[in-house]
C-alpha cells in the first residue's frame, strides 16, 4: 500500500526513521514519521499507522482529531486494531479465543451477526468491585492505550467503528499480529484465502531486526 499522507500533530511524540516497508535501496532512505496514512484504491481502504506514544496531556485533543478526520473523510466504517494485556484478564476471558471485538451502535446492526458467524467474542465487561458485587460492570482494556476512550467517543458521536483486539503478552508479538490480521481478513476479505493453508502475508523488512542485529562477532 503506497503512503499517501501523514499526521502532523503535537499530540504524538515526534519521531523519524527509515522507511520500514522498503523493498529496494532506492526507497530505503525515505523518512517515516510518527503517524502515516496508506491507501489501497482497489480495496477502497485507508490505513493509519501510529508508531509513537500519545503525549499524556494531549490524549483528549488527539481523540478529537481522530473523530474529526473520520467524519470529514466519510469512511463507511472505521476498524481499530488494538491489544490488551493477557495477564490482566478476568476469569471469563481466559476461555476460548484471545480475540475480542466491540461495535459502536451505528455498526452493530450490520455486523454483529457476521461476527457471531465467525465465532468472535464480544469484549466482556468486568465487575467494578470484583469478588464483592457484580451489580456494577465496566469496560476495561488494560494496556489498550486510547482504545477504550476512542471507542466511547465514536459511540457518542455516532461514528461507525469496530474495535478488533487480541490479548497478548510482552515479547515477540509477531504471531499475535498474524492472528489478528488473519481474523480481520476473514471478515473483510482483503486478500483471497487459499483452500488449504493461510494467506501468505508480506512481512515488513524492519521485522528482521526486531530484537536488534545480533551480537557483533568481533566481541569474541
Amino acid at each position: 500500500m503506497p503512503r499517501v499522507g501523514y499526521f502532523h500533530t503535537d499530540c504524538l511524540i515526534p519521531m523519524a526513521g527509515n522507511n520500514p516497508y522498503a523493498s529496494s535501496t532506492e526507497d530505503a532512505a525515505q523518512l517515516s514519521t510518527s503517524a502515516e496514512v496508506y491507501s489501497h484504491r482497489d480495496l477502497k481502504l485507508a490505513v493509519l499507522q501510529i508508531r509513537a506514544p500519545i503525549i499524556q496531556t494531549k490524549v483528549k485533543s488527539f481523540r478529537k482529531l481522530m473523530i474529526s478526520w473520520m467524519k470529514s473523510s466519510g469512511f463507511l466504517r472505521t476498524v481499530l486494531l488494538s491489544s490488551a494485556h493477557a495477564y490482566q484478564r478476568d476469569d471469563q476471558q481466559l476461555h476460548g479465543t484471545p480475540l475480542r471485538y466491540m461495535l459502536s451502535p451505528s455498526l452493530e446492526k450490520e455486523e454483529r451477526q457476521r461476527f457471531e458467524e465467525l465465532g468472535w467474542r464480544e469484549m466482556e465487561k468486568i465487575s467494578v468491585f470484583p469478588g464483592i458485587s457484580d451489580s456494577e460492570q465496566r469496560l476495561y482494556i488494560p494496556g489498550g492505550g486510547v482504545t477504550k476512550c476512542l471507542y466511547t467517543d465514536c459511540c457518542t458521536e455516532d461514528v461507525p467503528m469496530a474495535v478488533v483486539l487480541i490479548f497478548c503478552s510482552e515479547g515477540d508479538n509477531i504471531p499475535d499480529a498474524f492472528a489478528l490480521i488473519n481474523c480481520l481478513n476473514d471478515w473483510l476479505h482483503l486478500l483471497e484465502k487459499p483452500t488449504q493453508g493461510s494467506v501468505q502475508w508480506r512481512v515488513p523488512p524492519s521485522w528482521k531486526l526486531l530484537f536488534g542485529s545480533g551480537i557483533p562477532p568481533l566481541l569474541f
